[in-house]
């Protein structure tokens, strides 16, 4: 990779941000945006000094006359981990993001199945768990490792005939044939914890009404027969009857959808389940803890966070603490002569 220098200023370039859980990815980019539209590590001195004074703007056709940012692939508010973003004709190259090979590790929860197949979402249905042992967990990996068909959830944002999926479901609106499924590689998949009942974890509060199972229902029966979105009656619990949770980690392509594996995998184990957990540990050569050569780390989070507060001191080279840290991970992307 070239190497930055500072007759690079102003430079482009893709760096990787440890995004918590809880923010949306776009907020993150905001925030981060108001940093660099500031910053000589990515803005010409003149521009700069022209601006000097001015209180940045986060939208607007002055913000979008900026610098150039943006991000490889979303991840959900619930999900934590790697979120590349790509700054200036760093931009040009986010594309390479979205098909490349992705790391996660995922806490699935037993028991329930959401619209969402996550956390964020509500409860659809309920089943038994207290059958699954860890011994079938691992023996049952092996049916979606490598290259699978995975279909995609009913409550995702794909277009049907120009409708996103989720609509029909929500609408009740019969889906005019069946969703797509498509092919994906998962290179490897581990279960690497049990937890069994020993976590704090729960299933949502909230649950779909009568209402909106039968719409739910109406919308898969466009596609499909015999479909009924019923909780099993052996699936009640006792008080304080914690359900199963464990922790899977899994190497995919792009395009692969991590709550699908876990939605389905909790089919295959005779119960429901869904995602309480989502990390992206690595995108690419961006990762959480590099282990190859050429990998880069990530700048944490919180840096990002106290710059906005404060930007504090700068060091001998008139470097604040964020520009440091992004100068250090900088993957630098070279204008072509």
């Amino acid at each position: 990779m070239p190497k930055i220098s500072f007759s690079s200023f102003p430079a482009s370039g893709l760096f990787g941000i440890a995004k918590p859980s809880g923010p949306t990815s776009m907020s993150v980019i905001n925030d981060v945006k108001l940093l660099i539209a500031q910053s000589r590590l990515f803005v010409d001195a003149e521009k700069l000094e022209k601006t000097k004074g001015q209180k940045p703007r986060r939208r607007g056709k002055h913000a979008r006359e900026g610098v150039k940012i943006g991000q490889g692939g979303t991840l959900d508010p619930l999900a934590d981990g790697v979120l590349v973003v790509g700054v200036g004709k760093g931009t040009k190259k986010l594309s390479e993001f979205l098909d490349c090979t992705k790391e996660y590790q995922t806490t699935c929860l037993l028991g329930c199945e959401t619209d969402t197949y996550d956390s964020e979402g509500a409860r659809v249905r309920v089943a038994p768990w207290h059958h699954v042992t860890r011994e079938q967990v691992e023996s049952t990996l092996a049916k979606f490792s490598g290259d699978i068909q995975q279909t995609p959830p009913i409550f995702s944002a794909l277009k049907m005939d120009g409708m996103p999926l989720y609509e029909y479901a929500r609408k009740g609106i019969p889906l005019p044939r069946p969703i797509e499924p498509r092919k994906v590689t998962v290179h490897s998949l581990e279960l690497v914890e049990w937890k069994g009942g020993d976590h704090s974890y729960r299933w949502p509060e909230k649950a779909f009404s009568e209402e909106e199972k039968k719409a739910m229902e109406a919308a898969l029966k466009g596609a499909e027969d015999n479909i009924s979105i019923k909780d099993d009656p052996e699936s009640t619990t006792a008080p304080n009857d914690t359900p199963t949770a464990f922790v899977l980690k899994m190497k995919v392509s792009g395009g692969t959808y991590v709550r699908s594996i876990v939605h389905d995998l909790a089919h295959a184990l005779g119960s429901a389940g869904h995602v309480v957990t989502l990390t992206r540990s690595r995108q690419g050569r961006f990762a959480l803890e590099p282990t190859e050569e050429g990998d880069r780390s990530c700048v944490s989070w919180e840096v990002f966070e106290k710059a906005s507060v404060d930007p504090g001191g700068v060091d001998d080279e008139g470097w604040t603490e964020w520009e440091r840290e992004v100068i250090d991970r900088l993957d630098v992307v070279e204008e072509k002569k």
